[in-house]
């Protein structure tokens, strides 16, 4: 279902959950942005979960609580954005309770709505490539560092639920070799057959 009257946005009470469990369940629900140019929507098909200060892949790992990682400690049901390679957003949704720095990074998402939007966005036209991938997405959603702390049960940036229940995949977390052991968990999940992948699982 893509029509969006049939959706229900997320309570705060869906983020208040272990990182693992909040992967899982994010799977199939449809991120929304209502941005100045317009609304965009596409469904989670591939996320990663990064479990606090005891995953080495994690930016919180050893308790480092700085400026760019606060958010991270703050209630579940907020927007984790920060750049990569000084040129790429990422979005992480922060879950679980105060001061427990779990969140779920998006890989990929499926397009449902503002397509038009978003291939002008990323200057294509091919639809798989929208947003498969951290960066892609954020740039086909419009999503950047003004969006940084954003609460996901406001008006501006949600997640929605059209009761979709894809068949789940698991594999290793992509490009976190410097974590020793926890590169190896198995904590990234996709939508099985999914065609929207950043790679495959």
């Amino acid at each position: 279902m893509n029509n969006s009257a049939q959706r229900k946005k997320l309570s705060r009470d869906f983020y208040l959950c272990d990182g693992l469990v909040a992967a899982e369940k994010l799977l199939g629900k449809i991120l929304v942005h209502n941005s100045p140019d317009g609304l965009t929507a596409g469904r989670i098909v591939e996320l990663e979960a990064y479990m606090g200060e005891s995953d080495r892949g994690c930016h919180a790992y050893g308790g480092r609580r700085t400026e760019r990682t606060e958010i991270m400690y703050a209630e579940g049901g907020h927007a984790y954005v920060y750049l990569i390679y000084g040129m790429y957003n990422c979005m992480n949704v922060i879950v679980g309770g105060e001061d427990i720095p779990h969140c779920i990074f998006l890989r990929a998402l499926e397009p449902v709505e503002g397509i038009a939007l978003m291939k002008k966005r990323r200057g294509t036209d091919k639809l798989q490539n929208l947003c498969s991938g951290p960066g892609k997405l954020c740039i086909a959603m419009g999503i950047d560092k003004s969006l940084y702390g954003a609460d996901l049960c406001g008006n501006r940036l949600w997640i929605e639920d059209d009761e979709c229940k894809p068949e789940i995949i698991r594999g290793r977390r992509i490009n976190i070799d410097y974590a020793g052991e926890d590169a190896d968990r198995d904590w990234r999940f996709a939508v099985k057959g999914s065609q929207f992948l950043s790679a495959k699982i």
